[in-house]
């Protein structure tokens, strides 16, 4: 099955909210390679690499966020799959 690749960047209350930790949980439990990582700008930006459907879910997650996190934007880029296989916090 190919894979598919997104670039994602969350904006809102998403830093210091287990945000990061979470994304990582849920693209283990769902098999999404990739990273994920805290930006200065107080955003969270991750790469997602994998099967569609799952990498949707992944993003699907994004929109809500854990818990504590207020998600007020989510933008999504397309980019070439580079074959990632796991999923690490930056």
């Amino acid at each position: 099955m190919p894979s598919v690749r997104k670039r994602v960047v969350v904006t809102g209350r998403v830093q210091g909210v287990a945000f990061r930790a979470s994304t990582h949980a849920q693209a283990t439990r769902l098999g999404v390679a990739g990273w994920v990582k805290n930006r200065a700008d107080g955003a969270v930006e991750a790469a997602l690499e994998g099967d569609a459907a799952a990498v949707e879910a992944l993003i699907a997650f994004c929109r809500r966020g854990p818990r504590f996190a207020e998600v007020r934007s989510v933008d999504v880029v397309d980019e070439p799959a580079e074959g990632l296989t796991e999923f690490a916090i930056r």
